[in-house]
């Protein structure tokens, strides 16, 4: 295999470029906006702000009042706020029609440091300090700030996680007690403290914890404080460790699952699409953990890696500017090099060379690399752009196959498409339950459920994976048939209702392949059911297989309410007294139309035909009105013409002699 096929990550085609270290004085990241601050001191400060997309960009001047040390927007690039000193931060309004003048605010705390600060909101702002928190309300028409609630603690270092709103602050002597704020419009709430446990280490030595050691992320809608436990010689253990403490909104903080790294050395971590990634720099390699692959049943879950390492895909940086020649080739840029900068949840920033990246997961490779068809499809179905993928998997599952143990792989593949596709299914009923019993209570707390890339229905099956597999030259018919069987077995043990597209394959298949004396057997058993469709194509084989005529006609009589739909198919088909037996058969002669039929025997061009129709609705005139005679709302006049053309006058049935 190619090595190339293998890296399941890369970075970002489109990176944001900003001006390197080399030619500014300070870099600086905003997680909250994803923005890239490059500042340039020297008579004025001169700042290029630079986001995701280009209309995130900003260039200013300022006044130099010291150095930078740290600086951020507000949301939506309202507020600049700019902290030089550890006793004060400066704001400047960047709303339009507000004066821009730069105006300070000191924390309020006597002889308290300024960590750093974070803001929550568009106009709120959390100052934290070596002791404890202020957060404020920025007002930028009367440019002051107003104490909205303060936290007195002593603080180590602080963690902020702008998805969620939630700051964590590292108290104690060895930093290890966490606790937590959470942040809404104007308030602010302490969340339950919890302990990071440290490794043990021999006596008097202490360890303390390192905030380059911790991470905080949201993985599959989650809130997870993220420790990486570096390796300890005393307690034997194979290697460093990722320790994953689950953060609710309310409730305990607990240690719920360990990721196994099996070695030890420098580690960054990211999380790309609710899959932890372990960046490892002596070996340029990362990891990947998928913490819903679960490998035990007790409180915390052990996790290995779900692939082998692999480095992420080499990526080539384009020379630009007016001294790139077209001839001169992209130069490689160094992976995992130790100016890499790694940010939550996705994001790497090489300051040295001026990029910020968002790693990607690319799926295609995995499917190489993860040979177990069942913790494949459950990787797979947890990830973003999974659909086109799954449905290549299942595709290449098929091509090999025809022994039985292919099959149960086939089953479970397909037991676990149509769980996800079932619980879609029920949410989309239970939403449209919801919405349709009114507004109440209930139903306001019932949001129609997203259709993610992992519901997989009928449609996608029957287009990109069964329709041309039952159409591939050398594979064994009774494994096609076995297949197709498979899959209306897994979608009726899910109750989910099976589409007459699908049964209608199976049909052809086995039509084409000249097994009748199966397709008897299925519909005599009943495992394809009843549909009208079905029942028209029966029809339509009848050439082909003459016992479908009356397969069809039984599974039309069984629905009850197809009569005339089964009269109009017969007619269309020109099986005129076909549909005539029929429809005396259900008791509905009496009824029909005469001139439906009479039009249909005139098509077929068979006088004899025309002749036999003709005479039988004589006779039902004569039974029911004592005359063979038509009304003139029956208009029949053109086929009485036709009769007596063709037959003569004298052909027309006489009314009873009274």
């Amino acid at each position: 295999m190619n090595m190339s096929d293998e890296y399941y990550l890369e970075l970002s085609e489109n990176p944001v470029q900003f001006e390197n270290a080399s030619s500014v004085n300070n870099v600086f990241f905003d997680e909250a906006n994803k923005q890239v601050f490059a500042v340039r001191s020297g008579g004025a400060t001169g700042v290029v702000v630079k986001g995701p997309d280009d209309s995130n960009s900003v260039a200013f001047r300022m006044d130099d009042k010291g150095e930078v040390k740290c600086i951020k927007f507000s949301l939506g690039n309202k507020i600049l706020a700019v902290q030089r000193t550890s006793k004060s931060v400066d704001f400047k309004n960047f709303i339009p029609d507000y004066p821009h003048l730069e105006f300070s605010h000191e924390c309020k705390t006597k002889n308290a440091s300024i960590l750093g600060f974070c803001w929550t909101n568009w106009n709120e702002i959390v100052f934290v300090t070596d002791q404890g928190i202020e957060f404020y309300q920025v007002l930028p028409d009367k440019r002051t700030l107003k104490l909205l609630k303060s936290q007195n603690i002593n603080v180590n270092w602080y963690m902020y996680c702008p998805e969620t709103a939630v700051l964590l602050l590292s108290t104690t002597v060895q930093g290890n007690v966490i606790q937590p704020f959470a942040f809404k419009t104007a308030t602010m709430s302490k969340m339950s403290k919890f302990e990071i446990e440290l490794p043990a280490v021999p006596k008097p030595a202490k360890l303390s914890l390192s905030e380059r050691d911790i991470a905080v992320a949201t993985i599959y809608d989650e809130l997870y404080v993220m420790y990486l436990k570096h390796h300890s010689r005393s307690t034997n253990s194979p290697g460093a460790e990722v320790v994953l403490y689950h953060l609710p909104r309310e409730g305990i903080c607990k240690k719920t699952h360990v990721l196994k790294l099996n070695t030890t050395g420098k580690f960054a971590l990211n999380v790309v699409d609710n899959l932890v990634v372990v960046h490892h720099q002596s070996t340029q390699t990362s990891l990947i953990f998928d913490i819903k692959l679960r490998e035990s049943d007790g409180p915390i879950n052990a996790h290995q890696p779900v692939l082998p390492a692999r480095s992420i895909h080499p990526y080539k940086i384009p020379l630009t500017g007016p001294a790139a020649a077209p001839s001169q080739v992209p130069v490689p840029c160094e992976l995992y090099s130790s100016s890499w900068s790694v940010f939550q949840p996705d994001i790497i920033i090489s300051a040295s060379e001026g990029y910020l990246w968002y790693l990607q997961v690319k799926l295609q490779p995995t499917l190489n690399l993860l040979q177990d068809k069942g913790k494949l499809m459950d990787f797979l179905l947890r990830r973003r752009d999974c659909k086109m993928v799954i449905l290549s998997v299942c595709s290449q599952m098929l091509v090999g196959g025809g022994d039985k143990g292919n099959l149960s792989v086939v089953a479970t593949v397909f037991d676990k498409l149509n769980q996800v596709y079932k619980e879609y299914l029920d949410a989309e009923q239970a939403y449209t339950t919801a919405m349709e019993s009114g507004p109440s209570r209930s139903s306001t707390s019932y949001k129609r459920p997203v259709r993610t890339q992992a519901v997989i229905d009928q449609s996608d099956m029957y287009t990109h994976v069964l329709s041309d597999f039952t159409e591939r030259k050398g594979v064994n018919h009774k494994f096609i048939i076995a297949v197709l069987m498979e899959y209306i077995r897994s979608l009726n043990q899910f109750q989910i209702p099976v589409q007459h597209y699908l049964y209608e394959l199976v049909i052809k298949t086995l039509v084409h392949h000249n097994l009748f004396y199966m397709l008897h057997q299925f519909l005599q058993y009943h495992v394809l059911s009843d549909s009208k469709p079905l029942a028209c194509l029966l029809l339509s084989l009848e050439s082909t297989y003459p016992p479908a005529h009356q397969l069809s006609l039984d599974m039309l009589k069984r629905l009850s309410t197809a009569n005339d739909e089964i009269v109009e198919v017969l007619l269309s088909k020109q099986q005129v007294l076909g549909a005539l037996r029929f429809i005396r058969s259900v008791g509905g002669h009496d009824n029909v139309s005469a001139r439906k039929f009479l039009d249909a025997a005139r098509q077929t061009n068979d006088a004899m035909l025309f002749y036999t129709i003709f005479r039988f609705f004589e006779q039902r005139n004569m039974r029911l009105r004592g005359n063979p005679g038509f009304n003139q709302g029956e208009h029949c006049e053109e086929h009485v013409a036709y009769f007596k053309q063709v037959f003569g006058e004298s052909a027309l049935m006489k009314p009873a002699a009274v």
